[in-house]
């Protein structure tokens, strides 16, 4: 679905950011993105989300090169209190996307009542964001994502604002949205632990330039729970190997 080749990017002139980048993202494949400070990540995201345009090499979506924001892709940012409308309702921020598919105002109403339902806050429709809790509203930024109903989702360090409680259910959450969709999802994140919890496959950067450090699969049961999970021994295994990827120890 996804297909990333000789991808680099430099900010007006300076040291590239990216350097020689190839990845491919199967559809129905979940695959995370983790790296140090400094590699990238961001860049690498602008690019394949079609907000810059990179200085070398491609991103073809679908077939079809990234020229622009593609129509099929939908991005969920960390920062849910700048990407909801506080003067709209919970039902109107999920249904405001829902006007570039053309949908009429039934359809949009019907699409969004179904995505909230998803995502457990089928009684908060009619609230504001302002009205709910941090947790919440980032519920509300991927049921809003939902009812796009994208081919691909990316996902911007989604968690990275919330505690740690809301943190876990929210992965939980991306879990079954996962199983009982099959969407494409690629979710950037700086924690380690997360990065094998939710992935069928880790990508790894390395910085100065940001670049492919390593691609692990992940090889635990589809099912999973915060428990049972991190306690599983390949878990364990998997997590001290991107960690010490990440921090430039290991091969």
């Amino acid at each position: 679905m996804l297909e990333i080749s000789g991808l680099g990017h430099s900010y007006g002139g300076a040291a590239p950011v990216l350097k020689g980048m190839d990845l491919k993202v199967a559809e129905g494949e979940l695959v995370t993105i983790v790296g140090p400070s400094g590699c990238g990540k961001s860049t690498l995201l602008r690019c394949i989300a079609g907000l810059i345009a990179p200085s070398e090499g491609k991103v073809v979506l679908n077939g079809t090169a990234i020229d622009g924001v593609p129509d099929e892709l939908a991005v969920v940012f960390q920062d849910y209190s700048r990407s909801l409308l506080p003067w709209l309702t919970v039902r109107d921020n999920v249904a405001l996307p829902l006007r570039r598919r053309g949908a009429n105002r039934s359809e949009r109403r019907e699409q969004a009542a179904e995505a909230l339902k998803s995502v457990g806050l089928a009684d908060a429709a009619s609230k504001y964001p302002w009205e709910l809790s941090g947790g919440m509203q980032q519920r509300v930024s991927i049921a809003r994502a939902l009812a796009y109903r994208p081919s691909f989702l990316l996902m911007d360090e989604p968690f990275g604002s919330v505690d740690a409680q809301t943190r876990e259910d929210l992965e939980d959450l991306v879990l079954q949205v996962h199983r009982a969709q099959g969407m494409t999802i690629l979710l950037v994140t700086h924690d380690i632990d997360e990065s094998v919890y939710l992935g069928d496959r880790v990508v790894v950067l390395a910085r100065n330039p940001g670049r492919i450090r390593e691609q692990l699969q992940v090889t635990l049961p589809a099912t999973r729970d915060q428990i049972g999970t991190r306690a599983d021994p390949e878990f364990v295994r998997l997590r001290a190997e991107v960690g010490g990827l990440v921090r430039g120890v290991a091969h």
